[in-house]
């Protein structure tokens, strides 16, 4: 089997990626960046559905990005904003600075230690007004920046930066992960989700994740605080 690391966050787009892949026949090895996120649940949640989906290993990866703050989500001094469809193109206070870069130069890595040449990560152009780092422009840039930089690809084993979901709506994502059978109840995007997992409900997360079930036709399973 072919190896494969899985960005995954535990919430819907990892959820849809690990399970595609291991649809596609990889072994499947999953990837969580402990990093000082107030949504921290997600951690947790990560691993039991890492567990139950039985990948070959998951790491848990600290980081201390947190400590340069900048962002609604690591920064306790600046509020998680709510959900509010006029800000859906613009760069809001959520967004973390070079996050996926950071996160996809550990990944590849990692990849090239276990020998693995495929990386799953669930960017996806309908969140890249608010997060330009999930531009499909960016992902094929990156993988090309790896196959410039890694004694792998230079010695001809390149890496393939698979963006499954990026041309796909929060919809679409939805119902391909229905299709796989992914129980979404279980999945947390919230980023203010409390110890038990419930979402809030109204951060940008929140609403983006509840248009999407309304899009897709599909009852929202989601446990929030005020249900």
């Amino acid at each position: 089997m072919k190896k494969a690391i899985i960005l995954f966050s535990g919430g819907i787009d990892s959820s849809t990626i690990l399970a595609l892949a291991k649809s596609q026949g990889y072994a499947c090895y999953a990837l969580t960046f402990s990093y000082g996120q107030k949504h921290s649940i997600e951690v947790k949640i990560a691993k039991k559905l890492a567990t139950q989906s039985s990948v070959v290993e998951h790491r848990i990866f600290p980081l201390d990005i947190h400590t340069f703050g900048g962002s609604a989500l690591t920064d306790r001094s600046i509020a998680v904003p709510n959900y509010n469809e006029k800000n859906i193109n613009q760069i809001t206070s959520t967004y973390i600075p070079a996050r996926n870069t950071i996160f996809l130069s550990i990944a590849l890595a990692w990849a090239e230690t276990l020998q693995a040449q495929d990386i799953f990560f669930g960017g996806c152009q309908a969140d890249a007004a608010g997060f330009p780092d999930c531009r499909s422009e960016y992902i094929t840039a990156f993988e090309k920046m790896a196959n410039l930089s890694t004694k792998s690809a230079i010695e001809g084993n390149p890496f393939v930066i698979h963006k499954p979901l990026v041309d796909l709506s929060k919809a679409e994502t939805i119902k391909l992960g229905m299709r796989l059978g992914i129980d979404y109840r279980q999945t947390v995007t919230c980023y203010q989700a409390n110890a038990q997992g419930e979402a809030c409900g109204y951060c940008e997360s929140c609403g983006s994740r509840k248009q999407g079930f309304i899009e897709a036709g599909i009852e929202d399973v989601t446990c929030y605080v005020s249900q």
